[in-house]
Formats: C-alpha cells, structure tokens, sequence
C-alpha cells in the first residue's frame, strides 16, 4: 500500500504530551509529509507560539502550524461542525490525504476535509495521559512530558550573590533536599556558574604568558560579559529539558548584568537582552553578612561585598522579581529557601479553562 502523501494532525496541545507526540511521529512515519495543526482559542493561557515552538522542537521534521479557533467543540450540532471545518481548511488550504487521530470524531472530520482517517490509540493504552491530566497535575504528569515542555514548565530557582556568599553551596544543597523526594523530583538538577569557568579559562591563558600571573592580573572585556550569559542560558536550558518540576541555578544572566557593573563600572544592554529571554520564578539572595571571605584563587575585593549584595536587591526590586534573602549559618539559609520554595511549588501552577466539549 502506497503512503499517503500529505497527513495532518490537529489538536490543542493544551500542553503537549507523551500521547501527542506518540500520535505525531505514528503519523510521520506513515505519510511523506506531515502537517500539525496547533487548534488555539483566545481562554488558554498557553501562547500559541509557545506550544507551536515545544511542538516544533521536539519534531523538527513536520511543518507545525497554528490557527486561532474560539469555537467551542459539539459534536451534535451541525454549524459548529461547519466553523471547525471551515477554520481548519482556511488554515491548511491544500489536500490533506490522511487524517491521523486518536479521537472517536476523527472519521466524520476525516470524511469532512475529504482525508482518509487513521485511527492511533484511540484508547490510549501507550499513554495513559490527557491535557486535562496534565494540566491537574502537572508533578504527577510529568513522566509524560518531552523536554522543550518542561523547559516550559519548570519553576526556576536562582541563588544570586557577591563572592564567596554560598550561592553554589546553597543551590547544590536545595537540588539535592528535593532529590531526596523521589519519583520526578529524582531529576532535579543544579545548574553551575559559568562564569566561575570562564575566570579560570582567562587565568590559565594568562599564565601561559606569564607563569606568575594571579587572579588580580586578570583583566575582563564588556564583551566577555554577553557571552558568559549567553553560555550561562545555554546551561540552563540544556538541563531544564531534563530535570525535574523546579531548576536551581546558580547564578543566571539577570546576575550577570551586576556583575558587569562591578568589573566594568556600568551596564551593558547585550546582557539585559539575555536576561529578558527566560522568565525565572524565585531568586535567592545570599547576604554577605557573617560569612566569612574565602579566597580561592578566582576572588578579590572583599570590601566589595556589601556593595554587591545592595546592588542585587535594588535590581531585583526595580525590576520587579520575586526574592528571598538567605541570612544566617548554611543550615538557616537552607531551612528559609525550602519554605520559600515549598511556597512556590504549592502556588502550583495555572492554566485557564479551554472551551467546553459536547461529546
């Protein structure tokens, strides 16, 4: 039997999950050409962008496309059948061979765009999941989710700070507080500093020339700046896709618009650019106050502490953030960052109602 040459999949992808992408590549497999439909109504909150790009990473090998349908879905009645269709047609103008879906509607939509219908676990039996499991739920779902959705739906955590304040050992010691929960929160990850690897690089580069070279010889570039928070965002992102339901990052890019402050003396708009790009949803500021200055070959200016710690909290209160400052020995700062944490885990997160179905 010769494949079908163009097939089609639509859906809400309200958020895509493990059932969706199993009826996608069923479907790629089995026709020459695939195209996705995104089914969008104004209620979810879900930008349609958003859900098209997750679709588009995760099968880069489809066309995904996207349509705006505020009709509500019932299957008894004719002209609500009529504006389904005629929203679908308007958005994939050219023949469509094959229909694949796994819904009991999927013949009479296939007989109506004039498309073979392709049944694809219609009883979901690979994927015992649904958008409205997932959105529920979404700890308890997230086994069902493919990365370029977590990254979507992460709650992100940042320990910003001066030097030597623990930011590190604070993010390490809350990936491995919610490690120890089990099940999805197995995956939770820290992301590391870049930055602190890039000092190295520049001073090992340094001693290439001049053997005797030390920390304070190391001189930085405005330019080095964007590309350590482009570099931190591509670690951050990376291991989003594979972590757990919360990210704890050590430092991000809105941190290193401050440090560029404190080694170049103003802003650079690059780096508010990156910073821009990902919404983080918690921020941990690591006060300087008793905790003592360690020097371990990559830190200097001790003096410049206070400064640094002021600087963070005025920029996270102008631009608006979300933080908690950790005062106190480790195990104190660790006790308020789980609450502040637990706190926004059970904030939960939300998504509006779709319109309804008369099945």
């Amino acid at each position: 039997m010769t494949a079908p040459d163009h097939g089609l999949v639509l859906g809400k992808f309200y958020p895509p999950h493990a059932g969706h992408h199993h009826l996608i590549r069923t479907a790629r497999a089995g026709c020459r050409r695939l195209t996705v439909l995104v089914s969008h109504a104004t209620v979810e909150n879900i930008p349609l962008a958003t859900r098209m790009a997750w679709l588009q990473e995760a099968h880069p090998d489809v066309r995904v496309i996207g349509t705006v349908d505020d009709v509500h879905m019932d299957l008894n009645d004719e002209a609500i059948w009529q504006a389904h269709v005629a929203i679908f047609k308007a958005a994939v103008p050219e023949r469509i061979d094959a229909l694949f879906t796994s819904e009991s509607y999927g013949p009479e939509l296939a007989r109506r765009l004039g498309a073979v219908h392709i049944e694809v676990d219609q009883d979901r039996g690979a994927f015992p999941v649904s958008g409205t499991k997932v959105r529920a739920d979404p700890v308890g779902s997230w086994d069902y989710l493919e990365g370029p959705v977590r990254a979507g739906l992460a709650l992100r955590v940042v320990a910003l700070g001066a030097e030597s304040t623990g930011t590190t050992t604070i993010a390490e010691a809350l990936a491995a507080h919610y490690r120890e929960r089990g099940g999805v929160w197995s995956l939770t990850r820290s992301v590391e500093e870049y930055g602190r690897a890039f000092s190295e690089e520049k001073l090992l580069a340094l001693r290439a020339e001049r053997p005797d070279a030390t920390w304070g010889d190391v001189r930085f570039a405005t330019e080095d700046f964007p590309l350590i928070a482009e570099r931190q965002h591509e670690l951050e992102e990376r291991a989003v896709r594979l972590g757990g339901p919360v990210l704890f990052c050590d430092t991000d890019a809105f941190a290193t618009t401050v440090w560029h402050e404190r080694y170049m003396g103003g802003r650079n708009p690059a780096i508010d650019a990156v910073a821009d790009r990902v919404a983080h949803d918690l921020y941990l500021l690591t006060d300087h106050e008793g905790v003592p200055f360690e020097d371990d070959g990559l830190r200097s200016d001790e003096h410049l502490r206070p400064w640094m710690t002021a600087r963070f909290a005025a920029e996270l209160e102008r631009t608006g953030r979300r933080y908690v400052r950790l005062r106190g020995p480790h195990a104190e700062r660790l006790e308020r960052a789980v609450e502040a944490v637990d706190a926004l885990i059970a904030k939960g997160w939300h998504f509006t109602q779709p319109l309804p179905e008369y099945r």
